[in-house]
Formats: C-alpha cells, structure tokens, sequence
C-alpha cells in the first residue's frame, strides 16, 4: 500500500471514534462558556445603566457589539483555521474573551465597555465557538448530526448557570468584580483549545489534494501570478492584485457559493433576517421581568429556565432530526422551530407575572432548541464540507449585522414609547417573516429541482438507462461507510 493510502487510513482513524469524543467534550464546554455567556448581559442591564446614566439603546449597543463580533469575526477565525489550525484558534480567542472581561472591570465610561467587552471579547468568544464547531465536521461523519445536537447542549447549560452565578456574584461583590472573576472563568477555552489535536489538518490536505494535472495547472497559476507581481507593468500588478483579492474573498467569504447555491443563499438570507429579532428576548426579558415587579433573582431565575429545558430537548432534536426520515428536510424543521419561536413572544405580551412568564421561558427554550441544535447541521447539508468553514465565515458575518442593530433599533423604540411590548413585537414580526420565507423558498427550490431531474430522465437515452442503475433511495446515517462522505444539497 503506498504512503499516501496509509496516511490517509491513518487520518481517518479519529473520526467517530476514540479522541473524537473528548473533542466533542470540549466543544460541550466550549459552547457554554462563549454562547451560553452573552444572554447573562442581561443580568447587569439595569446596573449599568444606573452606573453610567445610559438609555436603553446605549446599554443595548454592549450586548449587541459582543454578539455581532463573536459572529462577523467568522472570516478572520476562517484564516486562523486556516493557517494555525483549531487549536491555535480557540486557545488565542480564550485569551482574548478573558483580557476583554478583565480590561471591562477598570471601564469608566459606556464606550470603553463597548471597545473592551464588546469588541475584544466578543473577538475571543469568536474564536473559540467557530474553530470548535469547525473541528466537529472533521471528527465526525457518520455521527455528526448527534454530535452537533451534543454540542449544542453546552449553550444550553451556559444558558442555564451563566444567569445564576451572575446575579449571585453581582449581588455579592458588584459587577466589576463579576467581570474581573469572568475574566479568569473564560480562560478555560484555553483548556478546551489544547484537546483539539490538529489531525483534521491531516484530513483536509488530503481530502483537498489535487490530482497531478490540477497540481500543475495550480502552480502554472501561481507562478504566473508571481511574474505578474515582479512585472515592471503596473497595469499587470494592478490585475493580479484586484486577481489575488478576488480569491481570498472567494477562499474566506465563500462569495461563489452564494451566488451559484440557491439552497445556501436561501439559508442565509433567512437565517441573516431571522436575528434581527432572536436576540431581543435574550436582552431585554430580564429587565422587562424587573419593571412589572419581578424580583431581580426570579428575573435571573427565567433565563436559566430556558437553559435547563434546552438541555434536556436539544439532543433529542438532534436524535429525531438525524433521522433518514428527515433527510433533506431538516430546513422545514428548522423554519417550523422559527415559527414557533416567533408565535411564543406573542405570550409576553398578554401578561408579566411571574408564572406567565415560565410558561413563555418553556414555549420559547423549546423552539431553541431546533433552532440550536439544527442551526449548523442545516449549512452542513446544503455546502460541501471542504467549503464549510468558508460558507460559515459569510454566513456568520452576515447574521452580525442584524444582530448588531436589531437591539439598539428596539432599545430606541422603548425609550421613545416608554412600553417594553414593543420588544415583543418586533422580535415576532421578524421570526415568523423569516420563517415564512425560508420554508417557502425551499418548497419552491425542491418542486424546480424534481422537475429538472424529471425533464432529465425524460431525456436520457433508454439504452444507457440500463446500464447506469444506481439506488435512488438515501443512506442512513448509521449506514454510511467510513470514509469521508458529504452532503452537497437539500
């Protein structure tokens, strides 16, 4: 057997198996400490804005900056994945999330929480959950649906004990101790980073490897491009700049697979609109709780309640989604969990006691739980596997966007009407419109698909047919062979 069919028997050895699991541990931990983290802002809102006379939407702009760039820093994590790999990534954003919430313990205005724990720590947090569920599509193949629903879990129990030792630590010590504490607590994405051993490096370089006539024409090109650099022609350097730009984009922002992916661009544009309104209960619930009369730890106590219950329904989605049933139709489960997220703010709204407010913590931690556990196995699906980590980087940066400004946008709709319902309002208009448009969309791209494939056989040459019969039917995921298979459309 030759060296390159043992190396590549020996990188797919991990996946599935053995070191995989510990990976997925820590992905577990992982995903607590930097998705799980952001929705506890909510905790301090009101502090805050005692401590640095703020209105709503100023306070809002905190929380909305970290979210924004722990997801439009996607790129940026893309190239470090890239280059250094998953471990050098997570371990770097531990260490930026943690210099972020320390350097925010010594803020003496609102702009410097914006530059400190919203810029640098939302970078760090970044780092840490990209590179984490990049890792898992290369440690898993034939369990990756119940490995990304595992994954997802650890945002759950983030959810559920970030809200708790927050408000316990900030009624004991102030919040500017709280977030020096936060500091030393996010450095144990350090730890996770350092069990992501890089043998998906391995993986990916095979898996990539071009055949000997691609190779050349490979570095023809590059050479070519080497010779337009040392031209002495300026319109040739011009050229191969505007040349080599247009390729990292392409590599890092994966702008073709948007332009020729219908599912991809439908998924995106659906998911980018979606959060402008998911994030808004996660901001504004807590105080919206403590101004109907709600005590400030029972309005910490809601939070971790929709944490609990995703604990225990976000593997289960994963089980029933992993399914052979629902292959190819994992985008109408995630837009039915998007309808249902929108349909439950409309709860808030009847009233805000205490026990309304369960019900409605209940409803919606269901919904996010398929929203969760689907939302990364649904990319996975409609992008190949070697480009994921690119369609993530686009996908992401432009979900930051919206995340960025749906908060401040409401947070000035309450200062000027002085009526949290609006909150509410807007998060609903903007879930169930999403929701809408993306399982339409996909109803409609799956009847165009089946009439191209029905106008191809009606085509084909009866004569060929029958020496090309091929299974029609999908594999099961616990089928699946061993090596590297993926999922290339909907």
């Amino acid at each position: 057997m030759s060296q390159e069919g043992a190396a590549a028997r020996e990188a797919a050895e991990p996946q599935d198996q053995g070191w995989a699991w510990m990976v997925l541990l820590a992905t577990v931990l992982l995903q607590a400490l930097t998705l799980g983290f952001p929705p506890c802002i909510g905790v301090f809102f009101t502090d805050l804005q005692r401590e640095f006379q703020a209105s709503n939407s100023e306070t809002s702009w905190f929380p909305s900056i970290m979210v924004a760039v722990l997801y439009g820093g996607g790129p940026l994590c893309s190239i470090l994945v890239k280059r250094f790999g998953c471990r050098f990534a997570v371990m770097l954003g531990g260490l930026l999330s943690s210099m972020g919430m320390v350097s925010s313990s010594f803020c003496k205005s609102i702009i410097q929480l914006y530059l400190t724990a919203g810029l640098i720590t939302g970078l760090g947090l970044c780092f840490c959950f990209q590179a984490g569920v990049t890792v898992l599509g290369y440690y898993f193949v034939r369990w990756r649906t119940l490995a990304n629903a595992i994954a997802s879990t650890g945002v759950s129990l983030g959810f559920t004990l970030w809200p708790l030792l927050s408000q316990y630590l900030l009624d004991e010590m102030g919040w500017r101790n709280t977030f020096l504490i936060f500091g030393g607590i996010l450095l144990n994405c350090c730890v996770c980073g350092a069990i992501m051993r890089p043998v998906h490096l391995a993986s990916e370089s095979l898996l990539e490897s071009p055949k000997p006539g691609e190779e050349s024409g490979g570095r023809a090109e590059e050479a070519q491009l080497s010779n337009g650099a040392s031209s002495p022609h300026p319109e040739l350097q011009q050229h191969t700049r505007r040349m080599t730009c247009f390729q990292l984009l392409q590599k890092y922002l994966a702008f073709d697979i948007f332009c020729q992916n219908k599912g991809y661009q439908i998924y995106t544009i659906g998911v980018t609109w979606m959060m402008m309104g998911f994030a808004l209960p996660h901001v504004y619930l807590v105080p919206y709780a403590i101004q109907n009369g709600v005590e400030e730890r029972r309005a910490a106590l809601l939070i971790s309640i929709i944490g609990i219950i995703n604990i225990f329904i976000r593997p289960v989605t994963g089980l029933l989604s992993g399914h052979r049933v629902f292959t190819g139709r994992r985008t109408y489960l995630f837009s039915l969990a998007t309808l249902l997220c929108g349909l439950s703010n409309f709860i808030c709204v009847i009233s805000a006691t205490f026990g309304v407010l369960i019900t409605y913590c209940v409803i919606l931690s269901i919904a996010m739980s398929g929203i969760g556990a689907l939302t990364f196995q649904v990319l996975m699906d409609v992008v190949e596997m070697d480009r994921f980590s690119s369609a993530l980087g686009l996908f992401t940066i432009l979900e930051s966007i919206t995340l960025l400004i749906g908060p401040p946008l409401t947070g000035l709709l309450v200062d000027i009407t002085s009526d949290f319902h609006y909150v509410f309002y807007n998060s609903s208009f903007f879930l169930i419109s999403a929701a809408l448009f993306m399982g339409l969309s996909f109803c409609a791209l799956e009847k165009k698909n089946k009439l191209k494939e029905a106008s191809k056989v009606a085509l084909d040459n009866p004569s060929r047919c029958q020496y090309s019969e091929m299974p029609t039917e999908p594999q099961s995921e616990s089928q699946s062979p061993p090596e590297v298979m993926y999922i290339t459309s909907i």
